[in-house]
């Protein structure tokens, strides 16, 4: 029985993944304790990267070398705009923060970096480029929200609650699971060079996400300010 790629990625991401787990955002969520301002400033960062996010899918889905990748890359699509997007509109009216504030958000040094990447690679590039870079963010989001889920009082009274249970949903997870399946497809028959490309972009692109981790706990935006 042959190794689905995705099988042989997980090897390298695991590490990477399970320091997300320790991280003091991550886990703040997950026990409720992080600081709301912290929160506040992944919402609106979070808000811009997905902006950014779903253009991914939409590239893709233009990308497309049959109708069924073409349709797999707009319900993915959806999936951002329509139920991840909603999650961070709610929890925006909770703080007060309208749809238009989050729309306004100025992206940081590491959001920039980060979406510039993915969409620097998706353009120049196939529809290989753009599903190796959404994986991650996709997937790993999936996995976290799946182990803070075990934790105790992560889903009960938790300010954070909705969060993980979006993360962890069987909606969510089924998204995780088609980028999976999307990422095996196209990586089928492919030469170990230009598997080891793609394995390249899918480790750089869960570093982004620690890097992003590290930007919403300490609030960071850009080192000097413009006036």
């Amino acid at each position: 029985m042959s190794t689905l790629f995705t099988d042989r990625l997980w090897k390298r991401v695991e590490p990477i993944w399970n320091s997300y787990l320790e991280h003091p955002f991550v886990k703040g969520l997950g026990d409720g304790t992080l600081e709301q301002e912290k929160f506040k400033h992944w919402l609106k960062q979070d808000y811009v990267y997905l902006i950014d996010y779903a253009r991914l899918f939409a590239i893709g889905s233009a990308k497309a070398d049959d109708l069924e990748k073409m349709t797999t890359f707009a319900k993915l699509l959806h999936g951002v705009l329509d139920v991840e997007m909603d999650l961070h509109r709610k929890y925006a009216a909770d703080f007060g923060i309208s749809k238009e504030e989050l729309e306004a958000t100025e992206p940081s040094a590491i959001t920039t970096a980060y979406t510039s990447y993915m969409l620097n690679l998706s353009q120049r590039g196939g529809m290989e480029n753009v599903v190796a870079s959404v994986l991650a963010c996709e997937w790993s989001y999936n996995f976290i929200g799946k182990s803070l889920a075990n934790w105790p009082g992560a889903l009960d009274d938790n300010f954070y609650s909705s969060w993980v249970e979006m993360y962890s949903s069987n909606e969510f997870t089924e998204l995780a699971e088609e980028t999976k399946q999307l990422m095996n497809q196209i990586a089928e028959g492919k030469p170990e060079q230009e598997l080891v490309r793609l394995e390249e972009i899918v480790v750089k692109t869960s570093q982004f996400e620690y890097m992003f981790w590290d930007m919403v706990e300490t609030k960071e935006d850009w080192p000097v300010n413009a006036q």
